[in-house]
């Protein structure tokens, strides 16, 4: 009796923060976005110490948060002007992360902030940050 043996393939596994590329090739269109990002490190530095006696967090500046495999890769990557992730090393291997890849890591950044431009560009959100007294005392207003 012959027996044959079908040998099965498996695909690659999915690349990891080394592996994927670290910039777009765009620059930061507002120049106050890393003096700002450093500002609001700097600003919850000790309570992140308190969070974390054991160091394990991350913070990053303009770089991307793979969500999900895709080809490029730059299509499934959102690069925040800043994040914070609880409970995942900062470094891997020894060696600062390039990215932060949550097929990887399995936990989401908790905060992610994008800090608008002053050029009233398409990241200017246009919403009130709250209404007056007088509007919402019409009719129709909450």
């Amino acid at each position: 009796m012959t027996q044959t043996t079908n040998q099965t393939v498996l695909p690659p596994p999915f690349p990891d923060h080394t592996q994927l590329p670290e910039s777009d090739g765009t620059f930061v269109k507002n120049f106050q976005v890393h003096p700002q990002s450093i500002l609001l490190t700097d600003s919850i530095g000790s309570v992140l110490q308190s969070l974390h006696p054991d160091g394990q967090y991350a913070i990053g500046q303009d770089c991307g948060i793979y969500w999900r495999e895709t080809d490029p890769p730059e299509q499934s990557a959102e690069a925040s002007d800043w994040f914070y992730v609880p409970n995942v090393p900062p470094l891997l291997d020894g060696e600062i992360r390039r990215s932060y890849v949550l097929w990887r890591e399995y936990i989401a950044p908790l905060i992610a902030i994008e800090l608008a431009s002053g050029d009233r560009g398409p990241q200017r959100d246009r919403t009130p940050l709250s209404r007056t007294a007088t509007e919402a005392r019409k009719p129709g207003k909450f």
